[in-house]
């Protein structure tokens, strides 16, 4: 399957500035499976354990936020790193119009694509994290959303025209962002069509930024992706990835051991 078209190759003279900006993610969601992986409604409750980190998820009433839905969070973070970079202010409250987003995000700007976007806000202000951070010989167990809120402003005249959309970032997530715990990511991430591509992706920009080969068990990566699928299916996607071709400067192979190796 071929990487979705570049739907916004044009970009709006008045919306450059914001579309041009270069998209950035934060680390601990590169690290972690925050997000399902499914494009129907999912309602599981999680758990994930790696060494002594533990990370529960508890699903809003639209379930579980989404990797799409994450487009949403890039796009802040994107937005408040190009500021910070700056030397300007930042804070957690971010104002954009939704066609800003979708043009950024290569996304359809038809009422789809808004509607999808109240949904998403939904998903990701609904959901709840819960995790255990070790600092200063302490175990700080934190109950945390990634949005505290997500709101759309429409005209108070006869054509209740969206005027723009505004987040508000957890403190978990702002905090990220004030130590620059970020890294670029590659505008082709908006074009991957499969979710398991882009945190396949995330993965790798993850752990092989700064490395020529990065290696994990097949069983290892499944979790870390936060797959449902069980492993012989997932082997099977993971195989379908290597022949795509698709994930934006890395490649990955299989071995007859089961071993994922992933390299620029």
């Amino acid at each position: 399957m071929s990487l979705l078209p570049d739907r916004h190759p044009q970009k709006d003279f008045f919306f450059l500035d914001i579309s041009d900006v270069i998209p950035k993610d934060d680390l601990a969601s590169m690290e972690h499976p925050l997000f399902s992986l499914k494009t129907q409604p999912d309602m599981r409750e999680l758990e994930y354990r790696n060494g002594g980190i533990r990370l529960s998820i508890l699903p809003s009433g639209r379930g579980l936020p989404t990797i799409f839905d994450k487009d949403i969070l890039i796009f802040c973070i994107s937005q408040l790193m190009e500021k910070k970079n700056r030397g300007e202010p930042i804070g957690k409250r971010v104002r954009f119009t939704a066609r800003e987003l979708l043009i950024a995000t290569n996304r359809t700007t038809n009422n789809l694509g808004y509607r999808r976007l109240e949904h998403a806000f939904q998903r990701l202000r609904g959901t709840t994290f819960s995790s255990n951070i070790r600092t200063g010989g302490k175990i700080e167990t934190r109950v945390f959303g990634m949005i505290d809120e997500g709101s759309f402003v429409r005209t108070a005249d006869e054509r209740f025209r969206l005027d723009y959309c505004e987040v508000v970032l957890s403190d978990w997530l702002f905090s990220s962002i004030e130590a620059g715990e970020v890294a670029t990511i590659s505008r082709d991430y908006f074009r991957l069509r499969r979710p398991l591509e882009r945190r396949l992706y995330e993965i790798a920009r993850k752990h092989c930024a700064h490395q020529k080969r990065w290696h994990i068990s097949l069983e290892k990566l499944r979790l870390k992706t936060g797959s449902s699928a069980p492993l012989k299916k997932f082997r099977l996607n993971i195989r379908k990835t290597i022949e795509a071709d698709n994930l934006p400067f890395y490649r990955l192979a299989l071995t007859d051991e089961d071993l994922v190796i992933f390299r620029p």
